[in-house]
């Protein structure tokens, strides 16, 4: 796996070794081999035989190279380096080979990562082994200097990723099921066309390809994917710089062009159910007005909507004039069951830069809340990777900078002794280990790469490894074209990464996991279950996953929630809170498999503490008052229709509910807290 330089050498001697490059990988082998650090010359880039083995994350090759070989006298991290005074304007290429020249392995490569268009790879070198240095001209033939320095290698990353090609047509955009076997697909779009590389049960991948109408607006800027119409099949959304086309399933391997007349600067995308009426609706980040939404309404039909002039449905969703709207995500911060949106704000004055935090009241309006949380920041931010990074129960976030440096925030969630829940931010990113991070960008995730329980962050081609107490260490260059889409692309319980015709396979390891597929039951939640919260509890705690349609800034990512269990050999319980407001409970559920749970298909536990529960006053008009034998201060309270419709839900402060913005009628409500729950029937006047 290629890194970049963590730390230089001092070398002792600046001038260059006598040393001269051969024009083939053979001619290079018989010569003498390098065994020494130093400076080296390339007089210029013209020996006949160009690499072909492509080690820098493109597909581009060149037609002239040079070649060393060097061998180590003992284990070593090695630094091949153009970045250097004298090769300041160039623009070079390098890759780094192990095995012979019948058989070459890539070990490392790069193209841009120095100043300039320069370039710095590292590799973890073994002892006696020859490894085969070569330049190309993909840019330029004319001569320069290079660097090998050894030092000694950071931790070995957790796991390494193989690659391969592949060769897709238009701009690589997603890893999502396309056509409801939850198995994660590779997805890449034009204005013509939707490329589709379906993942095989038995291994492998069919291409199909469907041709389009020409779309009006093509994903320049972000795609999301999610069935809005509950077909069985995805649908997508694709962000553009003028304005928002959705692509629509028909389930019949063709798609209809769905596309607005507004005019729409497009950032990030998301689906999600913003009004909870159990159909997905989408949001779109607005780079030069207040945001947008597109509201269904349960037969497929988007309606648009901007601004305050909302007509019942939620508003407020970033209003600032100039907008300033880069990242969206959806996630439960503050564990009440309700989805709330955290926005990464970027450009222009203070005001329209700081990032933003809309709290779900979870009766169909929003309250901005990002200052009392510590999280209005004016950083120049593109995207935010949230997980539970310490696995304490609650969402941290890091906050990824497109430049300066980045945040890591740990959500201090707490319940005093009367039950009262405050929660608010504070900045650990000294303590952290991100800011070895230097480089910036707009691409900000997080997985659990190597599944040893405690989330990492992929952060523009690097992966910030977890620890599990909110610290890391880094891996760099991993994914030397920067963040791509991730899913499991082999159904092997490992998270894979596709990125500009390239495939990165993680090799995995030893180590446990288990994937959840939702399933959303119609006239409840959404089909994909997106906005449910997925809680995985074990003997040694709990993980948990919101899933979401949208996250980092371009790309679309699995729809499946992803947990690794490190040596963990059992599950006690999974436990689902869906976006209707219904909890399944799956007990003792096998580990290193893909589970899919329909919405509704396990039975919920009673909170035998609550027996008996009395509410009153029955009829009510204003506020309904509940008598218990413990305290509920801190359990969640969801009102239901008799339809079953979630109409109202929020974490109680107090033994009193407040349902006077209720019509009249008959509701249900149930108090639940740790899957555990019990309902009361009320009459609203």
């Amino acid at each position: 796996m290629k890194t970049k330089l963590l730390f230089l050498i001092c070398l002792s001697a600046a001038t260059a070794f006598a040393q001269t490059s051969s024009n083939t990988c053979v001619e290079a082998e018989t010569a003498s081999a390098l065994t020494q650090p130093g400076i080296y010359s390339v007089a210029s880039i013209d020996g006949s035989q160009a690499p072909n083995l492509i080690c820098d994350g493109s597909t581009v090759v060149a037609s002239l190279g040079e070649w060393f070989t060097y061998t180590p006298s003992s284990d070593t991290y090695l630094t091949v380096s153009t970045d250097l005074d004298q090769n300041s304007g160039g623009d070079t290429r390098v890759h780094i080979y192990s095995g012979t020249c019948a058989a070459l392995v890539c070990e490392g490569g790069d193209d841009d990562s120095g100043t300039g268009f320069l370039s710095i790879v590292s590799v973890y070198a073994a002892a006696g082994e020859t490894y085969y240095i070569a330049f190309d001209n993909r840019w330029n033939a004319s001569g320069f200097d290079f660097q090998i320095s050894e030092s000694e290698p950071p931790p070995p990353p957790p796991v390494n990723f193989s690659t391969s090609n592949l060769a897709t047509t238009g701009s690589n955009r997603a890893i999502v099921d396309m056509n409801g076997d939850h198995l994660d697909d590779i997805v890449s779009v034009n204005n013509t066309n939707i490329n589709i590389f379906e993942q095989q049960a038995s291994g492998g991948f069919q291409e199909i390809n469907i041709e389009t109408t020409s779309a009006n607006f093509t994903p320049s800027w972000s795609l999301s994917a999610a069935d809005y119409n509950a077909d069985g099949f995805t649908d997508l959304l694709y962000g553009g710089g003028n304005g928002v086309t959705f692509m629509r399933s028909n389930g019949d391997g063709s798609f209809t062009e769905v596309s607005g007349s507004e005019y729409v600067f497009s950032q990030r995308s998301n689906f999600i159910d913003i009004n909870n009426d159990g159909h997905l609706d989408a949001f779109v980040c607005h780079d030069v007005e207040p945001n947008v939404y597109y509201i269904n309404d349960g037969a497929g039909n988007l309606t648009f909507y901007q601004g305050e002039d909302s007509e019942g449905v939620p508003t407020g969703l970033g209003l600032y004039p100039s907008g300033g709207n880069y990242g969206s995500i959806w996630i439960d911060y503050d564990n009440d069951r309700n989805q709330d949106m955290f926005i990464a704000k970027c450009g222009g004055e203070v005001a329209r830069r700081l990032n933003e935090m809309h709290k779900n009241n979870g009766d169909g309006t929003y309250t901005e809340v990002a200052a009392q949380l510590n999280l209005a920041d004016p950083m120049q931010t593109w995207s935010a990777a949230w997980g539970d990074f310490d696995n304490d129960g609650d969402m941290d976030v890091f906050v990824g900078a497109s430049s300066g440096t980045h945040k890591m925030l740990r959500n201090d969630l707490s319940v005093d002794t009367n039950g009262n829940t405050t929660v608010s931010f504070t900045d650990v990113t000294a303590s952290s280990g991100v800011n070895i991070l230097t480089d910036t960008g707009i691409e900000n995730v997080t997985y659990d790469f190597d599944n040893d329980g405690y989330l990492d962050i992929a952060s523009n081609g690097n992966i910030l490894f977890g620890n599990g107490d909110l610290t890391f260490f880094l891996i760099e260059n991993v994914f030397p074209g920067g963040n791509g889409s991730f899913g499991d692309l082999n159904n092997d319980g490992f998270i894979d990464s596709f990125d500009e015709g390239t495939v990165y396979m993680n090799d995995g390891n030893a180590n446990n996991w288990i994937s959840i597929c939702t399933i959303g039951t119609e006239g409840f939640s959404n089909i994909n279950g997106i906005g449910a919260r997925v809680e995985l509890h074990t003997p040694s705690g709990v993980q948990i996953r919101d899933v979401r349609s949208g996250e980092g800034f371009r790309f679309m990512s699995t729809l499946n929630t992803h947990f690794g269990l490190g040596s963990e050999t059992t599950i006690n319980n999974i436990i689902i809170y869906w976006p209707s407001g219904v909890v399944d409970n799956i007990e003792n559920p096998g580990i290193n498999q893909k589970l899919c749970i329909t919405e509704g298909e396990a039975l919920t536990v009673a909170d035998n503490t609550l027996d008996t529960l009395k509410i009153h006053p029955n009829p009510v008009a204003e506020t309904l008052f509940v008598s218990a034998p413990v305290s509920l201060i801190g359990k969640i309270a969801t009102v239901f229709d008799v339809n079953g419709k979630k109409v109202l839900n929020t974490k109680l402060q107090e033994n009193a509910l407040n349902v006077s913005k209720l019509p009249s009628g008959f509701y249900i409500l149930r108090l639940e807290s740790n899957g555990r729950q019990i309902s009361r029937k009320f009459l609203k006047e």
